[in-house]
């Protein structure tokens, strides 16, 4: 096994702040990139922002803001946002980065001198908001599947990149799991697009000076996916050299949701072949977010905002319901009414209540340091599948599992009339308590340590108060 782990989320589009779907995404990756420094693992976890293009130039103009001072106000946010959910990453990649910039010129430019960038013209349906042209099969009555508008008819000078000739290749690297991708649906899915085949793509913009210039030809900007894709190369100080690859790369996993899966099993993977690079180990695909059984939108006012949900969970509160809430690779349908009932039932009432019955009870004995053989099963396997929802629920049926043993025993009577037994219970419970401590640590980050303090203080302070 190798003894380094790179974890990416995709860089997100700066038209707008983060909400739930983004900070699932980004704290899914903490999880893992705490997971793997725990175990000894030199470990390198990249976030950032997509800051060019049409869309995002077109958010800036709706806002009356000058365009860098708008991206950089919404980079900000996603800034904000993660250090308020105790995000810890290793690098945050903007791609107006200066050696963001330089680094996609010179990989473009090594792209087009061995031949894999021409010239054509491009006509199509172009979806504003995807950035992405469309195919007739890809629309709902006309309309963009994820955007329900209709995209626009263009025709313009562009510089393609031969993505036809990756077709075969990706077939084979993604049926033999070299590129990896999970669930199985979603392997499943690019399989099947694949054998419908790959056409060349447009790489270059004419008329959108919100981007980076070709270095060719500079009065066309390149295409934002090919910008985008390229900072998990430029986020770990990539210089833009073909055939050479930074310290970490390839990522070992890169986490994601569905709707951007399509391009980064193509266009992403192609590029890297390309440039004769690796190809990633994994890409993970997790569901979305829906509120009230609706997807989320602004214009419905139905979406959750993760600050909004510090201010009225805690921190550890908003990881615990955010990770609890998705099985793998499947949607999840949220309301704040269930996020009170979960954070109530699981954390104030199941958890935080353990604890505080149990070092208060521990007040007569002074049990310290009670580290007694393991109950606790390894969750490694689970962690390492993502399957995130299922190591919290075997950690809470070990929650739930000593509040019925202290009921069963009547611990509080227990204490007084059979104090040597009751001391041989509590030190079983206190044992078991840092065990959970230790298990949630990369979830719960400030709650395990806090456990830990409050077992070795022996005084109790509610963890979770009721909302």
């Amino acid at each position: 096994m190798s003894n380094k782990f790179y974890i990416t989320t995709p860089i997100y589009y700066v038209n707008d702040r983060p909400h739930i779907g983004h900070a699932y995404t980004t704290v899914a990756a903490d999880v893992l990139a705490r997971w793997h420094k725990s175990r000894g693992e030199k470990t390198f976890f990249l976030t950032g922002t997509d800051e060019h293009g049409i869309k995002v130039a077109q958010a800036a103009d709706k806002n009356g803001k000058d365009v860098k001072d708008f991206v950089d106000a919404n980079a900000q946010t996603f800034k904000d946002a993660w250090q308020k959910l105790n995000v810890q990453y290793d690098n945050f990649l903007r791609t107006t980065d200066t050696k963001h910039i330089k680094a996609v010129q010179a990989a473009v430019q090594a792209l087009y001198d061995k031949g894999f960038i021409y010239k054509g013209e491009y006509e199509g349906l172009y979806c504003v908001s995807c950035e992405q042209y469309k195919f007739e099969d890809d629309l709902v009555d006309g309309k963009c599947r994820e955007h329900n508008e209709k995209p626009v008819l263009m025709k313009e000078e562009s510089y393609f990149f031969k993505l036809s000739q990756f077709e075969k290749i990706l077939e084979q690297k993604i049926s033999s799991d070299e590129l990896k991708i999970l669930p199985p649906e979603r392997k499943n899915e690019i399989l099947s697009f694949l054998k419908s085949g790959l056409k060349d793509i447009s790489i270059s913009r004419k008329n959108v000076k919100w981007g980076i210039p070709l270095p060719f030809e500079t009065s066309q900007t390149i295409y934002v996916w090919v910008d985008a894709f390229l900072n998990y190369l430029t986020g770990l100080g990539w210089q833009g050299k073909a055939g050479e690859a930074p310290e970490f790369f390839p990522p070992e996993v890169q986490l994601m949701s569905k709707d951007i899966l399509r391009v980064h099993a193509t266009i992403w993977a192609a590029l890297l072949l390309a440039l004769e690079l690796p190809l990633p180990r994994q890409i993970y695909v997790h569901g979305y977010f829906t509120i009230g059984s609706q997807k989320m939108s602004k214009s419905l006012g139905n979406v959750i905002w993760p600050e909004i949900l510090v201010e009225k969970f805690g921190v550890d509160g908003v990881r615990y319901l955010l990770m609890s809430s998705l099985a793998w690779g499947q949607d999840g349908d949220v309301t704040m009414e269930r996020f009170v009932e979960k954070y109530n039932a699981d954390l104030a009432n199941g958890l935080g209540n353990l604890i505080s019955r149990v070092v208060t009870l521990n007040s007569k004995f002074k049990i310290q340091n009670s580290k007694l053989q393991s109950k606790i099963k390894n969750f490694d396997k689970l962690i390492n599948e993502l399957r995130f929802k299922e190591v919290l629920e075997g950690i809470w049926n070990y929650v739930a599992w000593a509040n019925k043993y202290i009921e069963d025993k009547k611990l509080w009577e227990l204490v007084k009339n059979k104090p040597e037994e009751g001391k041989k219970t509590l030190a079983e419970l206190l044992s078991l308590i840092f065990e959970i401590g230790e298990a949630l640590e990369p979830f719960l980050p400030e709650t395990s340590q806090k456990i830990k303090e409050i077992l070795a203080s022996g005084k109790s302070e509610p963890l979770f108060p009721r909302v």
